[in-house]
């Protein structure tokens, strides 16, 4: 039996407020919740059994899977304690169906959107005979993560700290949150307490003569953690740029068949459209994620933005890089500029936030 974990434990806090009320990994991303995307995936690469390592709003994932009946076993592992990133794994690896000490462990940190071949990821790890086979991408610039070299045969070398100069910048490679561990080194990893894979698990795997080994590609990959970053990774699924097989072929927009969409309205760049939205006249919906039950008044244009369900956006406003949690509502001829988050609930009067000036009378103060 495959078998998988997948951490799903964080509170997302740099994705608040859409994450005040929903875990990260359940957030919809291109039509589903971007577990779901995760699990088909996994399902692809021959994955029976799942352990979700889960802490923050933990119930909640029993409840988007209670009525899940494909082929696949999903058990859920809580942390009551902070554990880490090793202690979380170690906890999930608990549920793990597996009788073998040399059983490969696939691991997925729940916010990475990838199109690396899990497969293969599983079958360099094996032909290795690896103890830890981790799934390593490039970037432009590394200087934002942590590094890891490796030698000609891929053999991990070390796990470097966040360098500040470029001179440090020794490999462009990073870990991208994709792991395959034999069953055994999950075993040895210290239990109910706080442990972190890659400060303490991985180095000390690596000094004491382990068997580590980097998968390294090119693939398409994106960390989903900042909102811009979100709806990014939403668009590129939708256009065909990333995939997954919840996808169908590649579009402008992904719009549910409930919602309403003006014939004047303009939507694209991979944007979606949540059940029972509302697009009016003349509206600008570009690479963006509007969800359920929203309504967007006429002429207002939306910009790599996240409007969360249940809110409105008044006529003539314009939105770019913002999010906008739920129950929310922005009235006519507002300009919201990037960076922006309006918390659940908000209500922003006419013209109440303009980045220019408007000619609008101030009101009489008796």
């Amino acid at each position: 039996m495959q078998e998988a974990i997948i951490l799903v434990g964080g509170k997302g806090t740099r994705l608040r407020p859409l994450t005040n009320h929903t875990p990260k990994p359940l957030l919809n991303v291109a039509g589903s919740s971007f577990i779901r995307h995760q699990i088909a995936k996994l399902m692809d690469a021959g994955v029976e059994h799942v352990v979700f390592a889960t802490s923050y709003l933990a119930d909640l994932f029993e409840q988007e899977f209670k009525d899940f009946s494909q082929d696949l076993e999903i058990s859920y592992a809580v942390e009551e304690i902070p554990l880490g990133t090793g202690g979380a794994i170690r906890n999930a690896a608990r549920l793990l169906r597996g009788p073998s000490a040399d059983a490969p462990v696939l691991t997925l940190n729940g916010d990475i959107l990838s199109g690396v071949d899990l497969r293969a990821v599983i079958e360099q790890h094996q032909a290795r005979d690896a103890d830890v086979t981790l799934h390593l991408t490039r970037v432009p610039d590394p200087r934002a993560f942590g590094l890891v070299p490796t030698d000609e045969t891929g053999r991990v070398l070390s796990f470097l700290e966040k360098p500040k100069t470029t001179e440090e910048c020794v490999t462009d490679q990073i870990n991208a949150g994709c792991y395959v561990f034999r069953r055994s080194v999950l075993d040895a990893i210290p239990a109910d307490r706080e442990v972190s894979v890659e400060q303490e698990t991985f180095p000390q795997l690596v000094a004491g003569g382990g068997r580590v080994f980097g998968h390294v590609t090119d693939d398409y990959w994106r960390d989903l953690g900042t909102p811009l970053a979100f709806v990014h990774g939403s668009a590129d699924l939708v256009t065909g740029r990333a995939t997954s097989p919840l996808v169908g072929p590649s579009a402008e927009a992904l719009i549910h068949p409930t919602a309403t969409v003006d014939a004047t309205a303009r939507v694209t760049g991979g944007s979606t459209i949540g059940p029972h939205a509302v697009i009016g006249p003349r509206v600008v919906v570009d690479r963006s994620i509007v969800g359920a039950n929203v309504s967007v008044a006429e002429g207002a244009q939306i910009h790599e933005s996240v409007v969360d369900h249940d809110s409105s956006i008044g006529s003539e406003s314009f939105l770019r890089e913002v999010v906008v949690g739920c129950h929310s509502h922005v009235g006519a001829q507002n300009e919201l500029p990037a960076q922006l988050r309006l918390a659940c609930g908000i209500r922003i009067p006419a013209q109440g936030v303009r980045v220019s000036g408007t000619a609008v009378a101030c009101p009489t103060v008796h």
